[in-house]
């Protein structure tokens, strides 16, 4: 949760910077085909890949919005608005805690204690290859949250979620959830073999 709410603070420093024409979107270095990003070994987590197919009318950034924001994928719709909202964020952290059970606790903790106002609950996440536990946050900021963490297994090494807020009288909610739970159920986790440097 906090590095949720150093995103948001990133979004508006980001949204300052592409006003100022300092950010402009770029390609290069995106990753080929399925794949929407990938990481290097860290300590005990493998170097890891995430893939998915693109919904419909939504774009995917690896390396220039969401490298500028400390993440590692977004997806958003339409032209980057510098808001955090109605944006997916995909985030994969090596493995801190021993379940996933305990990851999801341990978020809901600090979001309470940033907010103590705020709500929490729950619902099932019928992930076809891996194990998820899906949160909804209700902030006292009329902002929400929704986010879900992932296990690809404990050999991995690493865990990862996926966030998105959105405003609480949003009159697409319905629509932005459904997404974005497409989202989640179809990523996949791949261990990541870089590809062989070509010689000039």
């Amino acid at each position: 949760m906090e590095a949720m709410i150093r995103q948001r603070l990133l979004f508006g420093l980001l949204a300052v910077l592409m006003t100022a024409g300092w950010v402009a979107p770029a390609r290069a270095g995106a990753p080929p085909g399925d794949v929407l990003a990938h990481g290097a070994r860290d300590g005990d987590a493998s170097a890891w890949a995430i893939a998915l197919r693109t919904p419909a009318g939504w774009t995917r950034d690896c390396c220039t919005y969401a490298r500028a924001i400390g993440v590692d994928a977004v997806l958003y719709q339409g032209d980057w608005s510098g808001k955090p909202q109605r944006v997916m964020v995909l985030n994969v952290t090596p493995r801190k805690l021993p379940t996933l059970a305990a990851e999801v606790q341990a978020d809901h903790q600090r979001y309470l204690r940033h907010d103590p106002a705020g709500k929490v609950s729950g619902f099932a996440v019928h992930h076809p290859g891996m194990p998820c536990q899906a949160s909804v946050y209700q902030g006292s900021d009329h902002v929400d949250d929704v986010v879900v963490f992932c296990d690809p297994g404990k050999a991995s090494g690493l865990r990862f979620s996926w966030s998105m807020a959105f405003d609480a009288a949003d009159p697409s909610r319905r629509a932005l959830l459904d997404a974005f739970m497409q989202v989640v159920v179809a990523s996949r986790y791949l261990p990541y073999v870089a590809p062989p440097a070509h010689g000039g």
